[in-house]
């Protein structure tokens, strides 16, 4: 009897520490919750993000990715507040976050893409076809005082008078049909969207590039954020999830077809729906603009991100030097 009240203490003892054993290894393979804020409603430029979740890539890195939409104060201010760990924003917009005497604590670690893909879309034939050709004419402005400069600076380069320029509100929502409706004779656009749209409506615009004026206005747009609290504490965790997603934009870069399909199906806000000719034509365009140049997926040239900063410092743009901030390569994969 007393071999098998030990027999069964023995075996009881064991049982228990396999429980134990089951639960901690259950525990540890817990998925990794993850917030993740766009910069606006779901687009071409969030496509590897889409896609990554679709084929089940941060799955596979024990991560739980949510995609969330920004709130009115903005995705920056979500996820330097810890409430969103990734957000997507841009290198001109993310400066006044980092331009304080106490910056926002968040830092970008991939960009989405490697140019600057922004410039200004006219009709065709009216000749701003150049920063030239707005002397005199009608431009539909955001009021942004680092817009405002860019647009002079690249004036002034072709000798042009930046002061004869008609600013009105910009509130168009559709390029291409503003400019074919004579609402504006220019508007800032993102090419890989609204200047893709214009060939999609069967609009003829003209197009003129910042990367093409100065090659300081090349800086990055859009980047992926990461709260830096989260970067300090979950430094794997980070690197995991841009494991994940530099799988998702290498597959939206080789697969734009089936990525754009990835996108239009996980878009929870129904945005695209209707809209698939200019998702697809628009992914196109972007499969060759998130890697383009660079070694790998994310990357960002320090000199590049340096040269932009730099002139808005040498244009009284900054209150601060942000040279050499802001930015991280260290969470890429190597």
């Amino acid at each position: 009897m007393k071999l098998l009240r030990k027999t069964m203490l023995l075996t009881s003892a064991v049982i228990l520490a396999a429980g134990l054993s089951f639960t901690a290894e259950a525990e540890e393979k817990e998925p990794a919750k993850i917030t993740f804020c766009l910069d606006w409603t779901p687009n071409t430029n969030h496509t590897g993000v889409y896609a990554a979740q679709a084929l089940g890539y941060y799955e596979e890195e024990g991560l739980d990715v949510s995609i969330v939409q920004p709130p009115e104060n903005g995705a920056v201010l979500m996820c330097a507040a810890g409430q969103a760990e990734f957000a997507v924003d841009a290198q001109d917009t993310m400066a006044a976050s980092l331009d304080l005497d106490e910056p926002l604590g968040v830092t970008a670690v991939a960009a989405i893409l490697q140019h600057n893909t922004s410039g200004i879309l006219s009709r065709g034939g009216d000749g701003i076809n150049s920063p030239k050709g707005l002397e005199g004419k009608t431009y539909s402005t955001w009021e942004s005082p680092i817009e405002m400069a860019m647009i002079r600076y690249c004036m002034e380069q072709e000798g042009a008078d930046f002061d004869s320029v008609q600013l009105i509100p910009n509130d168009i929502t559709d390029e291409p049909a503003a400019l074919a409706a004579h609402q504006t004779d220019a508007v800032w656009v993102f090419y890989g969207w609204s200047g893709v749209n214009a060939e999609v409506e069967g609009v003829d615009c003209d197009y003129w590039a910042f990367r093409d004026i100065a090659p300081a206005l090349d800086y990055y747009t859009p980047v992926i954020l990461a709260n830096n609290t989260f970067l300090e504490e979950s430094p794997e965790t980070a690197k995991a999830f841009l494991r994940a997603t530099a799988k998702g934009y290498a597959y939206a870069a080789e697969h734009p077809k089936e990525a754009a399909d990835m996108l239009i199906e996980g878009d929870t806000t129904g945005s695209l729906r209707g809209a698939e000719d200019l998702v697809y034509a628009s992914q196109n365009y972007l499969a060759g603009e998130y890697i383009a140049d660079a070694s790998a997926w994310g990357v960002i040239d320090a000199d590049r991100w340096n040269a932009f900063y730099g002139w808005l410092s040498d244009n009284g743009l900054t209150a601060h030097d942000l040279k050499g901030t802001g930015f991280s390569n260290d969470y890429l994969p190597a």
